[in-house]
């Protein structure tokens, strides 16, 4: 990796994103030192350009920036790197400083959608009927497409395997709406598995 500090005094900008969900947390600055220093120790550390010196994310509040991966734009003047952050980012007590709305992708809108679909009982959707079938019916349906899953799992017909792994995922989050529960809340449990 060939970064060029010598655009900006030495500088180059950091942007610092949740390896999990791809959410812009913050963006930073980092000289040869500080980048050497967050490769070697898997935290990230910057060069503060008001207290002009390193300062590691999370020094003095504990939130701390666990590297998960590095990459460098094609000017090689700017990084991205991944991280697990710790708790909150930014010094507002926001998760991000680009504010709280996470950015966590189609699942978490295809959620909210399904949740919609079901709070408005709106009539002419199906996923709507199958939730008024009751828990039951909405299990099976789960059980029925994770069988589905299984068997074209077994065969070479991807674009099959790819649209029955679509249908779990679909059925899974209306029952997990039926049941109460939310995407993230099962996130945290995987996230509490993986440290």
């Amino acid at each position: 990796m060939n970064i060029d500090f010598n655009k900006d005094n030495g500088l180059v900008p950091v942007v610092i994103q949740d390896n999990r969900t791809l959410q812009v947390l913050m963006l930073g600055y980092m000289n040869e030192e500080a980048f050497e220093k967050t490769k070697k120790e898997k935290i990230v550390t910057f060069f503060s350009r008001s207290k002009n010196r390193l300062w590691t994310k999370g020094e003095e509040s504990g939130n701390f920036l666990t590297v998960k991966s590095i990459d460098i734009d094609c000017d090689q003047d700017t990084l991205l790197i991944k991280v697990i952050p710790t708790n909150i980012v930014c010094h507002t007590g926001s998760f991000s400083c680009f504010g709280e709305k996470d950015s966590k992708g189609f699942l978490y809108e295809l959620e909210e959608k399904i949740s919609q679909r079901i709070d408005n009982k709106t009539e002419d959707s199906y996923t709507y009927s199958l939730y008024q079938r009751g828990m039951n019916k909405m299990a099976q349906k789960v059980g029925e497409e994770a069988v589905e899953l299984v068997i074209e799992a077994k065969d070479n017909n991807e674009a099959l395997f790819k649209n029955e792994a679509a249908d779990l995922l679909y059925h899974f989050l209306i029952l997990l709406k039926a049941k109460g529960f939310s995407i993230e809340e099962i996130e945290e449990i995987l996230k509490k598995r993986d440290q």
